[in-house]
């Protein structure tokens, strides 16, 4: 858990995903490691090797330009280069084994106002399969609305655990504000087991459960109503990032990602990160907070 690995792509690098995953690396003091993978390999013919050899190229050159962009963002970070042959979601699963945070970018068409997110890309694969939180930059965060806000997604189910120990974390890193919010169907009745007291009570119990260690956090709790994706969306309109858990199970491979994650990757309007369940427990993660903590302080001058 010693790094934060960006996926760089060679034909279209996120400019905002580079910016965004630096800040983080400087903020957690950890490294930075930028990853390039490119389709094929040895055994090409002819004319697929000098495409490949191209785009080679193209990778380092991204790669190069990468570096220079957060050298000059953290002149702290030293960063770490790779260009890999290989499709880019195994090798990106591979490295989250061993890292913090995986970053990758998506990028809007010039004529429409969202991407089609097409399950053989990047982003959704990653967010489903990586063996650590994913963070999705579509665009810079939310920094000119105050008090800065960290989002996160709360509903009944383990995933949110984990995305509401992730999203605490990220909070007091950021010393930021966070909005713990749980979406109902319009339907809920006001007093049913789905209605309004109940949502209440399971988002204050999250609450205590993950902020009772950091009074210092200033929290604030929502029960909305409404299709879950138009209603996060709308969150997503005001905050740093949106933070949603990734349900466990075995899901098909044509839809990996639950539809409302898969929703908000192509729509939110901030960066989403979504969180694997939690396997080291919070006390594992809390750890590895305070280390990090510890890692800034040593660094810092006398």
């Amino acid at each position: 858990m010693n790094a934060v690995v960006v996926g760089v792509d060679p034909l279209r690098p996120s400019v905002p995903a580079l910016f965004w995953a630096a800040d983080e690396a400087s903020r957690r003091g950890v490294r930075i490691r930028l990853v390039a993978a490119v389709q094929g390999g040895r055994h090409l013919a002819r004319g697929d090797f000098s495409r490949h050899s191209a785009l080679r190229a193209r990778a380092a050159s991204a790669l190069a330009n990468a570096e220079n962009v957060v050298r000059e963002l953290h002149p702290d970070l030293s960063p770490a280069t790779e260009l890999i042959d290989g499709p880019p979601v195994p090798v990106l699963c591979e490295r989250s084994e061993h890292a913090a945070l995986v970053v990758v970018g998506a990028h809007r068409p010039p004529h429409g106002p969202t991407e089609v997110l097409g399950e053989s890309s990047v982003a959704p694969l990653l967010a489903a399969l990586a063996d650590c939180p994913v963070v999705v930059v579509r665009a810079l965060e939310h920094m000119q609305v105050h008090p800065r806000t960290l989002a996160v997604a709360v509903d009944d189910t383990p995933a949110s655990r984990a995305a509401m120990a992730f999203g605490t974390r990220e909070a007091v890193l950021r010393r930021a504000r966070l909005r713990a919010v749980r979406v109902l169907p319009p339907s809920a009745s006001p007093r049913g087991d789905d209605g309004p007291d109940t949502g209440w009570r399971m988002l204050a119990e999250y609450v205590r459960t993950w902020t009772g260690r950091h009074p210092e956090l200033d929290v604030v709790m929502e029960v909305l109503h409404g299709p879950p994706v138009e209603q996060l969306v709308l969150v997503s309109h005001s905050a740093l990032a949106l933070v949603v858990g990734r349900a466990p199970g075995d899901r098909p491979v044509a839809a990996p990602l639950d539809p409302v994650v898969h929703g908000l990757l192509r729509h939110a309007e901030c960066p989403v990160v979504t969180v694997p369940p939690l396997s080291r427990g919070p006390e594992g993660e809390d750890s590895r907070l305070r280390a990090s903590s510890a890692a800034r302080d040593r660094s810092a001058p006398t």
